[in-house]
């Protein structure tokens, strides 16, 4: 049988990282680009530096003529349009990462047929918007107007991996960065006691590689992350466990404040915490466990996987410093 092959797009991401040595040891020839180079150790896997949203750059990638194509890229709205049909025309089986942000919080717990923001979010303007919930369900519906029904949808949770660290809106800077420093990081006091869904990038990639060419996944739409679930204080209470992170809670005012200017309430994270961290989000994975042949207790539970990944952060990391949370503790008397 001919080997197939599979181009991976933003590969060295937080799931593209685990993802292509899974397609490699299944067998396929992986081609996996990126802007970046990981070194992935596997003869099966051609790291391809450059960047694909450069149309020459993705033209030459399509003559490769790839039996499937798994895409990590984040497109705007604009560009969905462009660029998905395209992709979708150009292989056998055409995965998109779309985003469990796209559901509404109209349904507990989440299944692929829950409402989604763009239908019937409460705020209007945001469904008017370009945020990242919204393009990415823009992405999804262009794909279903396709004739040709070769493509499958992926919905991951948070999913966190090496450098990725999240607590409510708070990336790695915020979280294992702060705690590294010794300082405190500053949480929202209206997130603390919401259920969140948090999965880990080496699941998440099982999952992605076994609905490639998956005769169940073509016009399909999956949830993949897991049914685990825990409050904003209990995952702060992990971080405090795992890498001694101190956390406040203030009112979300002021915490969006020191994540984002007062000025511009509409730039991320603003939706991101009003419209998903502030949400309930428990997830119903049974679809995707069925169709990629798993079981949930076969999955990382949070507490162990966050252990993993953060024992594998370099404690001399660069990371970037918030000033305004300086600031903010600073002026409150607070480390």
């Amino acid at each position: 049988m001919k080997q197939k092959k599979v181009l991976v797009l933003g590969a060295t991401g937080a799931m593209g990282q685990y993802l292509v040595p899974l397609l490699a040891e299944l067998g396929y020839q992986v081609d996996a680009c990126a802007l970046d180079v990981l070194e992935f150790h596997h003869p099966n896997v051609r790291m391809l530096v450059g960047n694909a949203m450069e149309w020459e750059f993705l033209a030459e990638l399509l003559k490769n003529r790839y039996d499937g194509i798994v895409d990590f890229l984040i497109y705007s709205t604009k560009e969905n349009a462009l660029r998905l049909p395209l992709l979708a025309s150009q292989t056998g089986h055409y995965l998109y990462l779309s985003t469990y942000r796209v559901y509404d919080n109209k349904e507990i717990p989440i299944r692929e047929s829950s409402p989604l923001l763009i239908d019937t979010a409460d705020d209007r303007l945001l469904r008017l918007s370009d945020d990242y919930s919204i393009y990415k369900a823009r992405g999804e519906a262009i794909l279903k107007l396709q004739e040709n029904r070769n493509w499958t949808i992926v919905r991951p949770a948070i999913t966190y991996s090496r450098m990725r660290y999240q607590l409510v809106t708070l990336e790695a800077p915020d979280t294992v960065g702060r705690a590294f420093a010794g300082k405190t990081a500053v949480l929202p006091e209206q997130a603390r006691n919401k259920q969140a869904t948090m999965s880990w990038a080496g699941d998440v990639a099982q999952m992605i590689a076994r609905l490639l060419f998956n005769e169940k996944a073509p016009g399909e739409t999956y949830t993949v992350a897991t049914s685990e679930h825990h409050t904003w204080s209990e995952i702060a209470d992990y971080y405090r466990d795992i890498c001694n992170l101190k956390t406040i809670w203030v009112d979300k005012a002021v915490f969006s404040d020191l994540i984002c200017h007062k000025l511009f309430p509409d730039v991320p994270p603003y939706w991101q915490l009003e419209c998903d961290r502030l949400f309930d989000r428990v997830i119903d994975n049974s679809k995707v466990l069925e169709a990629a042949g798993l079981k949930q207790q076969e999955l990382k539970p949070l507490y162990d996987g966050l252990a993993m990944e953060i024992a594998r952060c370099p404690k001399d990391y660069p990371f970037r410093v918030n000033h305004r949370m300086d600031r903010y503790l600073a002026a409150h008397g607070l480390v």
